[in-house]
C-alpha cells in the first residue's frame, strides 16, 4: 500500500513537472514569436494571462485628443486614493505601426509602480510623416495637461517615456520646444523623459521607415534630435542594448554626449546583451521578473519628482 501511494505521489510530481515544463516551454515559444514578429499584443496578453491585474484598472479606452482615429489614447490607474505621478507612453513601430491598446502591459507595470499612466497613439504611415508624430504627441500631453487631474493623475508631475521610433517622439517634444508650445504646454511641464531604444542621430537616412517619415523633409538636420540638445532640457535617462542592430546603441550615446556638453549631465545606459524589443518585452510578464530594465526606470523617474515608493514595491 505504502509502495501504491509513493507511486501515486511520484505520478502526480511528474505530472506536474511536465505541466511546468510545457508552460515554460509555450512561454518561450510565445517570446520567441512576439520577439521575431514584433507583436505587443501577444506580449499583452501574455501580460494578463500570467502577470497579475490586480492593483490597477483601465479607467479610459479610446479617449480622442483629436479628429483622425489614430489620436487616441488609454488611461490606465493604481487601484489606490491619492493624486499619483503621470507617466505618458508612446509605442514604437517604425512611424507606420502599433496601437496604444497594445502596450497596456506597460500601463499595468507602471500603475503598480503608482503611476498614472497614458498610453498615447498618434498617426501613422502616410498620414503620420513628419512633423505630424510631433503634432500628435504635443497634442496627447496637452490632454493630459486639462485632463489627467480626473483620473487621480498630478499634473505638476508628467513624464514622457517612449520605445523605439516613440523614445523619438518623447526626445523631440522635451527637446525642440515649439511643438509642446503651439499645443499650450508651458515649458517646464514635463519632468523628465525615459527614451527607450530611441534613435535620436540618424541622417542619414538608412532604413525605408525613416525614408517614409522623413525623406521628404529639405533640411533633414532639423529632424534629429541631437540638433537641439540643450542644457535646460528635462532630464533624461536613454537606455538601450548594446545587441540593438535596429536603432545602434550609438544613438543614445552620442545624444549623452550632446547633453552633457549643452549643460544637461546625461548617460546613456547601454545593456549588454539586450537587442532592439527587448527593453519594451522586459515590461511585461513574465519576462519582468528580469529587472535590469525597470528597476533604472522607475529610481530615475523617482529622482525628478515620481513614485516614492521603493523600486521593490514593483516586483512580483
Amino acid at each position: 500500500m505504502e509502495q501504491a501511494a509513493r507511486k501515486g505521489k511520484l505520478g502526480r510530481m511528474g505530472w506536474i513537472a511536465v505541466t511546468l515544463g510545457a508552460l515554460a516551454l509555450g512561454l518561450f515559444g510565445l517570446w520567441r514569436f512576439a520577439h521575431a514578429t514584433n507583436s505587443v499584443a501577444l506580449l499583452d496578453w501574455a501580460d494578463q494571462t500570467v502577470g497579475r491585474t490586480e492593483g490597477t484598472a483601465l479607467a479610459a479606452s479610446g479617449v480622442t485628443f483629436g479628429p483622425d482615429p489614430a489620436q487616441r489614447l488609454d488611461v490606465i490607474v493604481p487601484n489606490a486614493p491619492g493624486q499619483h505621478p503621470v507617466l505618458v507612453f508612446i509605442h514604437g513601430g517604425g512611424w507606420h505601426a502599433g496601437r496604444p491598446e497594445d502596450y497596456r502591459f506597460v500601463g499595468r507595470q507602471f500603475a503598480r509602480a503608482g503611476y498614472v499612466v497614458v498610453l498615447a497613439g498618434y498617426r501613422l504611415g502616410p498620414d503620420g510623416v513628419y512633423p505630424r508624430m510631433l503634432e500628435d504627441g504635443a497634442a496627447a500631453v496637452a490632454w493630459v495637461k486639462d485632463n489627467i487631474a480626473a483620473h487621480g493623475g498630478d499634473p505638476a508631475r508628467v513624464f514622457l517615456m517612449g520605445h523605439s521610433a516613440g523614445a523619438y517622439n518623447a526626445a523631440m517634444l522635451a527637446l525642440e520646444r515649439q511643438w509642446l508650445g503651439r499645443a499650450g504646454v508651458e515649458e517646464g511641464f514635463i519632468r523628465g523623459v525615459v527614451g527607450l531604444s530611441g534613435p535620436y542621430d540618424f541622417f542619414p537616412f538608412t532604413s525605408d521607415s525613416a525614408r517614409n517619415a522623413f525623406g521628404h523633409v529639405a533640411d533633414p538636420a532639423i529632424t534629429q534630435p541631437i540638433g537641439f540638445a540643450r542644457g535646460d532640457a528635462p532630464p533624461m535617462l536613454l537606455l538601450t542594448g548594446d545587441a540593438d542592430e535596429t536603432v545602434k546603441p550609438r544613438n543614445s550615446a552620442a545624444l549623452a554626449r550632446a547633453l552633457t556638453a549643452a549643460g544637461l549631465p546625461t548617460r546613456a545606459l547601454i545593456l549588454p546583451g539586450l537587442d532592439h524589443s527587448d527593453p519594451v518585452i522586459k515590461l511585461a510578464a513574465p519576462f519582468n521578473r528580469d529587472r535590469q530594465v525597470i528597476d533604472p526606470v522607475l529610481a530615475f523617474l523617482a529622482a525628478h519628482g515620481g513614485a516614492s515608493a521603493p523600486v521593490q514595491a514593483a516586483r512580483r
